[in-house]
């Protein structure tokens, strides 16, 4: 309604690039009136939520066959991510059946890519936060097979991260890692907090504050629900927060600050 009164009122006033001033002002206003001040369409959200799930567990497939097996600890991992998201029984199914799709040695995952980009390919943090399930996901068996690692790369590069950035990512998620509640403290743990955040000794306190809240801020749930994240994923985003936040609390701790 006030894309048209705009498009009008703009080209009576000022002409063609009035109107189309007009135009592009009143779908801002209608896009309010229907999805509220957020502008967030909750369409395009449940479209979000499935083509993530669906490229998740089929990328979880194909990483746990890239070694040539999949192992009893991958199976394990995707059955407790089923449980953590609370599952329902017809949709374990899908998402078994996802993850078999992924791990058949002819499936090529190109088309899954696309389709995830064409959808969320607008979604830093969603394309962050997927990207770190399933680096998460190659380690279930004690390690990164060359094969995964292969393969994470190539998903890195088709959701747009750069080499540089996603051997960084790599190297916070397994640091991370050993922040996780139940993981015991060891010598090397301050060592291993700089890695985490992806800073060094030599960062300076500031770069370092700079740095644990751009990392938090990409598991915020407001942000993650608004850029399309499932409901049942954001406990799993808040427990990937407190890993970062034990990080960054033992690197305060030693610097006094």
């Amino acid at each position: 309604m006030f894309k048209l009164i705009g498009f009008v009122a703009g080209f009576y006033f000022f002409g063609f690039f009035g109107a189309l001033l007009g135009l592009f002002l009143g779908s801002i206003i209608d896009r309010t009136r229907a999805y509220g001040a957020g502008g967030i369409n909750p369409l395009q959200n449940a479209l979000r939520q499935s083509v993530f799930l669906e490229t998740m567990f089929i990328s979880m497939g194909k990483l746990a066959k890239a070694d040539g097996q999949v192992s009893p600890d991958e199976i394990a991992h995707a059955e407790l991510l089923m449980d953590k998201l609370g599952m329902t029984a017809g949709h374990r199914v899908q998402a078994i059946a996802l993850f078999k799709q992924g791990a058949d040695p002819a499936f090529a995952i190109e088309s899954t890519y696309a389709k995830f980009m064409s959808v969320c390919g607008r979604t830093r943090h969603l394309k962050h936060v997927l990207l770190v399930y399933l680096i998460a996901m190659a380690t279930a068996d004690g390690g990164i097979h060359p094969a995964e690692e292969a393969l994470l790369a190539d998903i890195a590069r088709r959701i747009g991260f750069d080499q540089a950035t996603f051997r960084q990512l790599i190297e916070m998620v397994l640091n991370q890692a050993h922040f996780a509640p139940g993981q015991p403290s060891t010598e090397g743990a301050l060592d291993d907090a700089y890695k985490a955040l992806g800073v060094t000794k030599d960062n300076t306190d500031q770069e370092i504050k700079r740095a644990y809240r751009k990392l938090i801020s990409q598991y915020h749930p407001d942000k993650l629900i608004g850029q399309g994240l499932p409901e049942d994923m954001i406990a799993l985003a808040s427990e990937k927060a407190k890993e970062i936040q034990l990080a960054h609390d033992l690197i305060e701790k030693h610097r006094n600050i």
